[in-house]
């Protein structure tokens, strides 16, 4: 499971200190991850955006929305209440 997430993490997403300096892009491109989130954050549609930056592959997008769901909606980790002293 831990390698299926990390291989596909590096088809989506790319970190570089030759890319935008290390600034998360969409993997093949330079095109910062943080603009999706900035053009939905604006009422643009996925659709949109895509037609914005071509660059960014159809799969790319909803791949990243999984990778993010699963961050943070992750329920198999366990949490000790130690951890917040």
């Amino acid at each position: 499971m831990k390698s299926d997430i990390i291989g596909l993490m590096n088809s989506v997403i790319t970190i570089s200190p030759e890319i935008q300096s290390g600034e998360p892009v969409f993997t093949g491109t330079r095109l910062p991850i943080k603009n999706l989130f900035d053009h939905l954050r604006g009422g643009d549609s996925i659709y949109e955006f895509l037609e914005d930056f071509p660059s960014v592959s159809h799969e790319q997008v909803p791949e990243l929305l999984g990778l993010a769901q699963h961050t943070f909606t992750f329920t198999d980790a366990k949490v000790y209440e130690d951890s917040f002293v």
